[in-house]
């Protein structure tokens, strides 16, 4: 697994970032969904890494990351504050500038660097995702009946006793499905209880203060001027739930464009090879127009 890639981890400010990082080219930051870590990149890194350097971390809060300490508003475990610290990540390993994709929750702290940081994110990918307050505000039944876990998620305390009885059976996962060292650093994080109570906390945050901080980027008109690649699983349901994602995300980017892959959620574990095709396109891109 991750063939040629170093694993570290960097103090920062808020605490450590394990990480791993290899390869040559444009630096892209890639950022794993709940309840992975990073190494549901394994296959896909490997794929990226003869024309990128490629940085896989753990986010604040998941694997083997620092923990943001509680706070009633939620702003440690808010994607600003993710994504600060992932920018400061990036300072520590000298990239001024880089590509960003995430997959998942980790969609919603790539955005969010992107829009705090616009002089730092030259080009964006965003998996399986819109704005957190897209979803929301276009909330229906059907929202409800598939992502219930995003309301079950903001409760106190039931959802971290609800997964604690058995987390592997709570999340699923094998190693055939996932790979051997892959499913073992998932399943060893999963079996934390403070990893499974920060990951959650995730949720917490994304109801309100994530809510809060799109509301202002609206209010104020900002939308982001990097370019935007909008991927969905062609088996899961995000266009089934929004129809249009490309004209999603155009409500807050300049220039978007969009594709399928065709998986299930878990992309980067089911379909690397069409993955990595479509990042190294439109990350590559960027590299040979732009000087980093």
């Amino acid at each position: 697994m991750f063939e040629g890639f170093k694993l570290a981890a960097i103090e920062l400010t808020r605490g450590a970032i394990r990480f791993r990082v290899g390869g040559s080219g444009p630096p892209l930051l890639l950022l794993h969904g709940h309840p992975r870590t990073h190494t549901t990149w394994h296959r896909v890194a490997t794929l990226l890494r003869e024309r990128h350097t490629v940085i896989c971390p753990d986010l604040p809060g998941f694997g083997g990351s620092y923990k943001p300490a509680d706070r009633s508003d939620y702003v440690n475990s808010s994607k600003r504050a993710k994504a600060q610290a992932l920018v400061e990540l990036m300072n520590q390993l000298g990239h001024d500038s880089f590509g960003v994709a995430g997959h998942d929750r980790g969609s919603y702290v790539a955005f969010r660097m992107a829009m705090d940081h616009p002089t730092r994110v030259r080009r964006l990918a965003v998996l399986d995702s819109v704005p957190i307050l897209e979803a929301l505000e276009r909330c229906r039944l059907e929202f409800a009946q598939r992502w219930w876990h995003w309301f079950f998620y903001a409760q106190p305390e039931k959802p971290e006793r609800a997964i604690g009885t058995d987390p592997l059976a709570w999340y699923g996962g094998s190693p055939a499905e996932m790979g051997k060292e892959n499913f073992a650093d998932f399943r060893e994080a999963i079996s934390d209880p403070i990893t499974v109570h920060t990951m959650i906390e995730d949720y917490r945050a994304g109801l309100t203060i994530d809510a809060d901080h799109d509301r202002d980027d609206r209010a104020n008109a900002r939308k982001l001027d990097c370019p935007v690649l909008a991927l969905w699983s062609e088996r899961d349901d995000l266009v089934h739930l929004y129809g249009d994602v490309v004209a999603v995300w155009r409500r807050w980017a300049n220039d978007v464009r969009g594709a399928s892959i065709p998986s299930g959620h878990h992309m980067a574990e089911e379909a690397p090879v069409e993955l990595a095709r479509a990042l190294d396109g439109f990350f590559q891109d960027a590299g040979t127009r732009d000087s980093i």
